[in-house]
Protein backbone atom coordinates (compact mmCIF):
# COMPACT_ATOMS: atom_id res chain seq x y z
CA UNK A 1 0.00 0.00 0.00
CA UNK A 2 2.83 2.35 0.91
CA UNK A 3 4.49 2.09 -2.62
CA UNK A 4 1.49 0.95 -4.45
CA UNK A 5 1.93 -2.06 -4.56
CA UNK A 6 -1.06 -4.07 -2.85
CA UNK A 7 -3.09 -5.33 -5.71
CA UNK A 8 -4.12 -9.10 -5.26
CA UNK A 9 -2.49 -11.88 -7.32
CA UNK A 10 -4.29 -14.00 -8.94
CA UNK A 11 -4.34 -17.61 -8.11
CA UNK A 12 -4.30 -18.59 -11.79
CA UNK A 13 -0.79 -16.47 -12.19
CA UNK A 14 1.03 -18.60 -9.55
CA UNK A 15 2.56 -21.87 -10.34
CA UNK A 16 3.12 -24.96 -7.90
CA UNK A 17 -0.63 -24.21 -6.02
CA UNK A 18 -2.25 -27.06 -5.61
CA UNK A 19 -5.57 -28.09 -4.16
CA UNK A 20 -7.82 -30.64 -3.37
CA UNK A 21 -10.48 -32.38 -1.06
CA UNK A 22 -10.63 -36.14 0.42
CA UNK A 23 -12.66 -37.66 3.26
CA UNK A 24 -10.89 -39.98 5.96
CA UNK A 25 -13.05 -42.68 6.98
CA UNK A 26 -11.22 -43.27 10.49
CA UNK A 27 -8.84 -40.98 12.73
CA UNK A 28 -5.57 -41.73 13.34
CA UNK A 29 -2.20 -41.38 12.44
CA UNK A 30 -1.48 -41.63 8.44
CA UNK A 31 1.82 -40.39 8.59
CA UNK A 32 3.81 -38.11 5.75
CA UNK A 33 1.91 -37.41 2.43
CA UNK A 34 3.24 -38.31 -0.74
CA UNK A 35 2.49 -35.97 -3.50
CA UNK A 36 2.48 -36.70 -6.95
CA UNK A 37 2.28 -35.16 -10.43
CA UNK A 38 1.49 -36.67 -14.02
CA UNK A 39 2.42 -34.83 -17.08
CA UNK A 40 1.49 -36.64 -20.32
CA UNK A 41 3.67 -40.11 -19.95
CA UNK A 42 5.80 -38.43 -16.79
CA UNK A 43 5.08 -39.09 -13.23
CA UNK A 44 7.06 -37.81 -10.24
CA UNK A 45 6.66 -37.72 -6.35
CA UNK A 46 8.10 -36.27 -3.14
CA UNK A 47 7.50 -37.18 0.22
CA UNK A 48 5.98 -33.80 1.99
CA UNK A 49 7.99 -32.55 4.88
CA UNK A 50 4.73 -33.03 7.70
CA UNK A 51 2.59 -35.36 9.08
CA UNK A 52 -1.00 -36.04 8.36
CA UNK A 53 -3.44 -37.22 11.71
CA UNK A 54 -7.48 -37.25 11.58
CA UNK A 55 -8.41 -35.94 14.63
CA UNK A 56 -10.88 -38.25 16.41
CA UNK A 57 -14.57 -36.88 17.13
CA UNK A 58 -14.55 -38.34 20.71
CA UNK A 59 -11.68 -37.80 21.84
CA UNK A 60 -11.93 -34.14 22.38
CA UNK A 61 -8.16 -32.00 22.38
CA UNK A 62 -8.84 -28.69 24.37
CA UNK A 63 -5.72 -25.62 23.87
CA UNK A 64 -5.71 -23.80 26.91
CA UNK A 65 -3.99 -20.43 26.88
CA UNK A 66 -0.71 -19.86 28.82
CA UNK A 67 0.39 -16.36 27.53
CA UNK A 68 -1.27 -12.80 28.00
CA UNK A 69 -3.55 -12.26 25.14
CA UNK A 70 -2.62 -15.19 22.95
CA UNK A 71 -2.41 -13.82 19.51
CA UNK A 72 -5.33 -15.34 17.71
CA UNK A 73 -5.56 -15.22 13.72
CA UNK A 74 -8.03 -15.68 10.75
CA UNK A 75 -5.47 -18.27 9.33
CA UNK A 76 -2.56 -20.58 10.19
CA UNK A 77 0.81 -18.20 9.91
CA UNK A 78 1.85 -14.71 10.80
CA UNK A 79 0.77 -13.16 7.72
CA UNK A 80 -3.11 -13.64 8.40
CA UNK A 81 -4.96 -11.03 10.27
CA UNK A 82 -5.18 -10.99 13.68
CA UNK A 83 -8.00 -11.31 15.90
CA UNK A 84 -9.00 -10.21 19.72
CA UNK A 85 -6.37 -11.59 21.60
CA UNK A 86 -7.80 -14.10 24.07
CA UNK A 87 -6.75 -13.57 27.60
CA UNK A 88 -4.49 -16.17 29.83
CA UNK A 89 -6.52 -18.95 30.65
CA UNK A 90 -8.92 -19.03 27.96
CA UNK A 91 -9.57 -22.71 26.46
CA UNK A 92 -11.21 -23.82 23.11
CA UNK A 93 -11.30 -27.15 21.92
CA UNK A 94 -8.99 -27.98 18.99
CA UNK A 95 -10.56 -28.85 15.59
CA UNK A 96 -7.36 -28.52 13.05
CA UNK A 97 -3.69 -28.52 13.45
CA UNK A 98 -1.04 -26.78 10.02
CA UNK A 99 2.50 -26.43 10.97
CA UNK A 100 3.30 -24.42 14.03
CA UNK A 101 -0.51 -23.66 14.00
CA UNK A 102 -3.66 -25.27 15.82
CA UNK A 103 -7.11 -24.34 14.72
CA UNK A 104 -9.87 -23.32 17.45
CA UNK A 105 -13.33 -24.21 17.19
CA UNK A 106 -14.96 -20.72 16.85
CA UNK A 107 -12.60 -20.48 14.13
CA UNK A 108 -9.40 -18.93 15.16
CA UNK A 109 -5.99 -19.90 15.14
CA UNK A 110 -3.41 -19.76 17.29
CA UNK A 111 0.35 -21.08 17.17
CA UNK A 112 0.66 -23.79 19.68
CA UNK A 113 3.45 -22.72 21.88
CA UNK A 114 1.16 -20.00 23.46
CA UNK A 115 -0.89 -22.91 24.66
CA UNK A 116 -1.25 -25.98 26.43
CA UNK A 117 -2.99 -28.71 25.10
CA UNK A 118 -4.68 -31.87 26.51
CA UNK A 119 -7.06 -34.01 26.59
CA UNK A 120 -10.81 -33.85 28.30
CA UNK A 121 -14.34 -35.24 28.40
CA UNK A 122 -15.79 -32.60 27.33
CA UNK A 123 -15.24 -29.81 25.16
CA UNK A 124 -15.37 -26.20 26.51
CA UNK A 125 -18.52 -24.68 27.31
CA UNK A 126 -20.44 -22.31 29.39
CA UNK A 127 -23.82 -21.15 30.51
CA UNK A 128 -23.98 -17.63 32.01
CA UNK A 129 -26.89 -16.49 33.60
CA UNK A 130 -26.30 -13.10 34.74
CA UNK A 131 -23.08 -9.85 34.95
CA UNK A 132 -22.53 -7.28 37.38
CA UNK A 133 -20.78 -4.01 36.94
CA UNK A 134 -18.45 -2.78 40.03
CA UNK A 135 -16.66 0.55 39.82
CA UNK A 136 -12.81 0.35 40.08
CA UNK A 137 -10.67 3.48 40.21
CA UNK A 138 -10.99 5.50 36.92
CA UNK A 139 -12.64 2.75 35.19
CA UNK A 140 -16.19 -0.01 35.60
CA UNK A 141 -15.14 -3.84 35.89
CA UNK A 142 -17.78 -5.69 34.42
CA UNK A 143 -17.70 -9.43 35.74
CA UNK A 144 -19.60 -12.19 33.58
CA UNK A 145 -19.28 -15.39 35.84
CA UNK A 146 -18.82 -18.66 33.44
CA UNK A 147 -18.34 -21.75 33.85
CA UNK A 148 -15.60 -22.46 31.29
CA UNK A 149 -12.94 -19.23 30.40
CA UNK A 150 -14.29 -19.21 27.18
CA UNK A 151 -12.78 -17.75 23.85
CA UNK A 152 -13.92 -13.98 23.37
CA UNK A 153 -14.30 -11.36 20.63
CA UNK A 154 -14.65 -7.63 20.68
CA UNK A 155 -15.93 -4.81 18.16
CA UNK A 156 -15.14 -0.98 18.58
CA UNK A 157 -17.48 1.61 17.13
CA UNK A 158 -17.76 5.54 17.92
CA UNK A 159 -20.02 5.58 19.94
CA UNK A 160 -20.28 1.74 21.56
CA UNK A 161 -18.48 -1.75 22.63
CA UNK A 162 -19.11 -4.95 21.84
CA UNK A 163 -17.76 -8.38 23.43
CA UNK A 164 -18.63 -11.55 22.26
CA UNK A 165 -18.34 -14.87 24.37
CA UNK A 166 -18.08 -17.50 22.39
CA UNK A 167 -19.22 -21.28 23.31
CA UNK A 168 -21.66 -19.90 25.40
CA UNK A 169 -25.49 -20.30 25.53
CA UNK A 170 -27.37 -17.30 27.63
CA UNK A 171 -29.73 -18.45 30.46
CA UNK A 172 -30.09 -14.96 31.42
CA UNK A 173 -32.95 -13.20 33.49
CA UNK A 174 -31.71 -10.26 35.03
CA UNK A 175 -29.10 -7.60 35.00
CA UNK A 176 -27.80 -5.75 37.59
CA UNK A 177 -26.51 -2.04 35.62
CA UNK A 178 -26.58 0.96 38.15
CA UNK A 179 -26.18 4.44 37.12
CA UNK A 180 -22.29 4.47 35.65
CA UNK A 181 -20.60 7.69 35.18
CA UNK A 182 -19.51 6.46 31.93
CA UNK A 183 -22.01 3.70 30.42
CA UNK A 184 -25.38 5.34 29.35
CA UNK A 185 -26.44 1.80 29.03
CA UNK A 186 -25.61 -2.21 28.36
CA UNK A 187 -27.52 -4.55 25.25
CA UNK A 188 -27.05 -8.34 24.88
CA UNK A 189 -28.20 -10.72 22.26
CA UNK A 190 -27.83 -14.37 21.73
CA UNK A 191 -25.76 -15.69 18.61
CA UNK A 192 -27.44 -18.61 17.68
CA UNK A 193 -25.98 -22.02 15.43
CA UNK A 194 -28.17 -23.14 12.74
CA UNK A 195 -26.71 -26.26 12.99
CA UNK A 196 -25.77 -27.14 16.46
CA UNK A 197 -26.25 -25.76 20.01
CA UNK A 198 -23.05 -25.79 21.47
CA UNK A 199 -22.06 -23.43 19.39
CA UNK A 200 -24.17 -21.19 20.35
CA UNK A 201 -22.20 -17.20 21.50
CA UNK A 202 -23.56 -14.02 23.38
CA UNK A 203 -22.73 -10.85 22.28
CA UNK A 204 -23.01 -7.57 24.96
CA UNK A 205 -23.03 -3.90 23.90
CA UNK A 206 -22.07 -1.19 25.72
CA UNK A 207 -23.12 2.03 25.02
CA UNK A 208 -21.14 5.37 26.48
CA UNK A 209 -22.26 8.56 27.38
CA UNK A 210 -19.62 10.11 25.86
CA UNK A 211 -18.32 9.33 21.63
CA UNK A 212 -14.22 8.61 22.81
CA UNK A 213 -13.74 5.53 24.21
CA UNK A 214 -10.02 5.81 26.29
CA UNK A 215 -9.20 1.88 26.80
CA UNK A 216 -9.98 -1.31 27.94
CA UNK A 217 -8.68 -4.64 28.96
CA UNK A 218 -9.33 -8.35 29.63
CA UNK A 219 -8.33 -10.85 31.89
CA UNK A 220 -10.08 -14.02 33.57
CA UNK A 221 -9.97 -14.56 36.99
CA UNK A 222 -10.50 -18.57 37.48
CA UNK A 223 -13.74 -18.75 35.16
CA UNK A 224 -14.82 -15.07 35.43
CA UNK A 225 -14.55 -12.96 32.94
CA UNK A 226 -12.79 -9.50 33.97
CA UNK A 227 -13.77 -6.48 31.49
CA UNK A 228 -11.80 -3.13 32.22
CA UNK A 229 -13.97 -0.57 30.37
CA UNK A 230 -11.79 2.66 31.83
CA UNK A 231 -13.05 6.68 32.33
CA UNK A 232 -12.33 9.82 30.64
CA UNK A 233 -9.49 11.43 32.37
CA UNK A 234 -9.25 14.32 34.76
CA UNK A 235 -9.95 17.22 32.07
CA UNK A 236 -11.14 15.55 29.27
CA UNK A 237 -13.82 16.79 27.66
CA UNK A 238 -13.38 20.74 29.04
CA UNK A 239 -14.67 23.86 26.03
CA UNK A 240 -11.72 25.92 28.19
CA UNK A 241 -8.47 26.21 28.87
CA UNK A 242 -7.73 26.02 32.62
CA UNK A 243 -4.77 28.43 32.68
CA UNK A 244 -1.53 27.35 31.41
CA UNK A 245 -1.49 23.49 32.61
CA UNK A 246 -4.66 22.45 29.84
CA UNK A 247 -3.33 18.84 30.41
CA UNK A 248 -3.41 18.73 34.16
CA UNK A 249 -3.74 15.03 35.36
CA UNK A 250 -3.22 12.96 32.27
CA UNK A 251 -0.61 10.31 31.81
CA UNK A 252 1.04 10.16 28.34
CA UNK A 253 3.41 7.79 27.01
CA UNK A 254 6.10 8.97 24.40
CA UNK A 255 7.66 6.06 22.89
CA UNK A 256 10.79 7.24 20.90
CA UNK A 257 11.32 4.64 18.19
CA UNK A 258 13.97 2.58 17.80
CA UNK A 259 17.29 2.75 19.69
CA UNK A 260 20.88 1.36 20.32
CA UNK A 261 23.38 0.11 17.35
CA UNK A 262 21.09 -3.09 16.64
CA UNK A 263 18.29 -0.76 16.01
CA UNK A 264 19.07 2.33 13.92
CA UNK A 265 15.49 3.22 12.29
CA UNK A 266 15.66 4.89 8.67
CA UNK A 267 18.93 6.56 7.78
CA UNK A 268 19.46 10.40 6.63
CA UNK A 269 21.20 10.98 3.18
CA UNK A 270 24.34 11.96 5.66
CA UNK A 271 23.81 9.07 7.54
CA UNK A 272 22.21 10.40 10.27
CA UNK A 273 20.17 7.70 12.33
CA UNK A 274 16.17 8.13 12.89
CA UNK A 275 17.23 6.57 16.09
CA UNK A 276 18.52 9.97 17.37
CA UNK A 277 16.05 12.41 15.47
CA UNK A 278 13.25 10.71 17.19
CA UNK A 279 14.78 10.90 20.82
CA UNK A 280 16.06 14.71 20.44
CA UNK A 281 12.20 15.40 18.82
CA UNK A 282 10.47 13.11 21.62
CA UNK A 283 12.14 15.02 24.60
CA UNK A 284 11.60 18.26 23.15
CA UNK A 285 7.53 16.87 22.95
CA UNK A 286 7.78 15.78 26.53
CA UNK A 287 8.91 18.72 28.13
CA UNK A 288 5.67 20.82 26.12
CA UNK A 289 3.59 18.75 27.60
CA UNK A 290 5.02 18.78 30.75
CA UNK A 291 4.75 22.77 30.83
CA UNK A 292 0.75 22.09 29.88
CA UNK A 293 0.15 20.33 33.73
CA UNK A 294 0.56 16.46 31.73
CA UNK A 295 2.97 13.65 33.62
CA UNK A 296 4.34 11.93 30.97
CA UNK A 297 6.29 8.41 30.86
CA UNK A 298 9.13 7.94 28.05
CA UNK A 299 9.75 4.41 27.06
CA UNK A 300 13.73 5.66 26.82
CA UNK A 301 15.50 8.35 27.42
CA UNK A 302 19.05 6.89 26.55
CA UNK A 303 20.15 4.74 23.53
CA UNK A 304 18.03 2.10 24.99
CA UNK A 305 17.72 -1.98 22.76
CA UNK A 306 14.02 -2.39 23.36
CA UNK A 307 12.15 -4.16 21.03
CA UNK A 308 8.58 -3.66 20.23
CA UNK A 309 7.28 -6.06 22.82
CA UNK A 310 9.22 -4.36 25.59
CA UNK A 311 7.40 -1.34 24.76
CA UNK A 312 4.03 -2.74 24.98
CA UNK A 313 4.63 -4.17 27.92
CA UNK A 314 5.62 -0.76 29.34
CA UNK A 315 2.45 0.82 28.14
CA UNK A 316 0.64 -2.25 29.43
CA UNK A 317 2.10 -2.11 33.11
CA UNK A 318 1.66 1.89 33.15
CA UNK A 319 -1.84 2.21 31.69
CA UNK A 320 -1.72 6.06 30.35
CA UNK A 321 -4.13 8.16 29.60
CA UNK A 322 -2.60 8.40 25.72
CA UNK A 323 0.38 6.51 24.05
CA UNK A 324 2.12 8.06 21.19
CA UNK A 325 4.96 6.42 19.64
CA UNK A 326 7.34 9.09 17.16
CA UNK A 327 9.01 8.01 14.25
CA UNK A 328 10.44 9.22 10.59
CA UNK A 329 9.39 7.45 7.59
CA UNK A 330 11.50 5.49 5.03
CA UNK A 331 10.58 3.45 1.63
CA UNK A 332 11.80 -0.05 0.59
CA UNK A 333 14.67 0.25 -1.81
CA UNK A 334 12.24 0.84 -4.65
CA UNK A 335 10.40 3.49 -3.46
CA UNK A 336 10.40 6.99 -4.76
CA UNK A 337 12.24 8.74 -2.13
CA UNK A 338 12.75 12.11 -4.26
CA UNK A 339 8.97 12.62 -4.71
CA UNK A 340 7.67 11.05 -1.23
CA UNK A 341 7.59 13.31 1.73
CA UNK A 342 5.16 14.53 4.86
CA UNK A 343 3.54 13.34 7.91
CA UNK A 344 1.44 10.11 8.46
CA UNK A 345 -0.45 8.98 11.35
CA UNK A 346 -1.31 4.82 12.21
CA UNK A 347 -3.94 3.52 14.36
CA UNK A 348 -5.41 0.18 14.83
CA UNK A 349 -8.12 0.31 17.43
CA UNK A 350 -10.99 2.54 16.52
CA UNK A 351 -10.51 4.22 19.46
CA UNK A 352 -7.37 5.76 18.32
CA UNK A 353 -8.79 6.62 14.98
CA UNK A 354 -10.14 10.05 16.03
CA UNK A 355 -6.82 11.17 17.35
CA UNK A 356 -4.74 9.68 14.25
CA UNK A 357 -6.79 11.99 11.97
CA UNK A 358 -7.02 15.19 14.26
CA UNK A 359 -3.08 15.12 14.66
CA UNK A 360 -2.49 14.27 11.18
CA UNK A 361 -4.33 17.32 10.23
CA UNK A 362 -3.37 19.50 12.63
CA UNK A 363 0.50 19.49 12.26
CA UNK A 364 0.30 19.66 8.61
CA UNK A 365 -2.17 22.77 8.81
CA UNK A 366 -0.09 24.30 11.67
CA UNK A 367 3.19 23.40 10.57
CA UNK A 368 2.50 23.91 6.49
CA UNK A 369 3.83 20.04 5.86
CA UNK A 370 2.54 18.10 3.08
CA UNK A 371 0.33 15.02 4.12
CA UNK A 372 1.71 11.53 3.92
CA UNK A 373 -1.82 10.09 5.20
CA UNK A 374 -3.74 8.25 8.06
CA UNK A 375 -3.37 4.75 7.88
CA UNK A 376 -5.04 1.40 9.67
CA UNK A 377 -1.85 -0.90 10.54
CA UNK A 378 -1.38 -3.56 12.35
CA UNK A 379 1.62 -2.17 14.05
CA UNK A 380 2.68 -3.33 17.21
CA UNK A 381 2.68 0.65 19.01
CA UNK A 382 -0.81 0.87 17.79
CA UNK A 383 -2.09 -2.80 18.92
CA UNK A 384 -2.07 -1.76 23.08
CA UNK A 385 -5.51 -1.49 23.82
CA UNK A 386 -4.98 0.20 27.08
CA UNK A 387 -5.37 3.25 25.51
CA UNK A 388 -5.99 5.53 22.26
CA UNK A 389 -2.17 4.20 20.75
CA UNK A 390 -1.35 6.02 17.55
CA UNK A 391 2.09 5.65 15.87
CA UNK A 392 3.51 9.06 14.57
CA UNK A 393 5.58 9.47 10.95
CA UNK A 394 6.76 12.64 11.05
CA UNK A 395 8.66 12.88 7.83
CA UNK A 396 10.92 11.15 6.06
CA UNK A 397 14.24 10.65 6.59
CA UNK A 398 15.43 9.57 2.64
CA UNK A 399 14.40 12.23 1.32
CA UNK A 400 16.73 15.23 0.98
CA UNK A 401 14.21 18.33 1.43
CA UNK A 402 12.60 17.15 4.26
CA UNK A 403 15.54 15.99 5.78
CA UNK A 404 16.76 19.95 5.76
CA UNK A 405 13.45 20.12 7.84
CA UNK A 406 14.02 17.32 9.79
CA UNK A 407 17.31 18.26 11.42
CA UNK A 408 16.63 21.51 11.95
CA UNK A 409 16.61 22.75 15.39
CA UNK A 410 14.69 25.33 15.04
CA UNK A 411 11.75 23.35 13.04
CA UNK A 412 11.83 20.41 15.73
CA UNK A 413 11.02 23.13 18.44
CA UNK A 414 8.26 24.13 16.11
CA UNK A 415 7.00 20.30 15.50
CA UNK A 416 7.50 19.56 19.49
CA UNK A 417 5.19 22.69 20.47
CA UNK A 418 2.40 21.76 17.89
CA UNK A 419 2.38 17.97 19.02
CA UNK A 420 1.97 19.31 22.71
CA UNK A 421 -0.75 22.42 21.02
CA UNK A 422 -2.42 19.65 19.00
CA UNK A 423 -2.58 16.89 22.18
CA UNK A 424 -4.27 19.49 24.33
CA UNK A 425 -6.91 20.80 21.70
CA UNK A 426 -7.98 17.37 21.01
CA UNK A 427 -8.32 16.29 24.44
CA UNK A 428 -10.66 19.19 25.09
CA UNK A 429 -13.02 18.55 22.20
CA UNK A 430 -13.33 14.62 23.33
CA UNK A 431 -16.60 14.57 24.81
Amino acid sequence: LLTGDNQPVPRDNITGFYQGCTKAENPGELGKPTFQLTNSDRTISQEGPGRVTIMSPTTFQVAEVTVDGGIARTGPSTDHSRLTPLPKGTRALITGREGEFVRLDYGAWIKAEETNIFTDAIPPRSLIRSLIARPAPNATEVFFPLQAPVPVSVEQDDSSFSITLHNTIAQTDTIRFDDDPYIEGLDWQPILSPTRQEEQAVKYIFRFKSKQQWGYKLRYEGTTLVLTLRHPPVGAGRNTLLGDRPLAGMNILIDPGHGSENDLGAVGPNGVPEKDVVLTVSKLFRDELVKRGASVIMTREGDDDLWPRDRVEIIEEQEPDLALSVHYNALPDYGDAMNTQGIGTFWYHPQAHGLAVFLHNYLTEKLRRPSYGVFWNNLALARPAIAPSVLLELGFMINPYEFEWIMDPVEQQKLAEALADGVVEWVEQAE
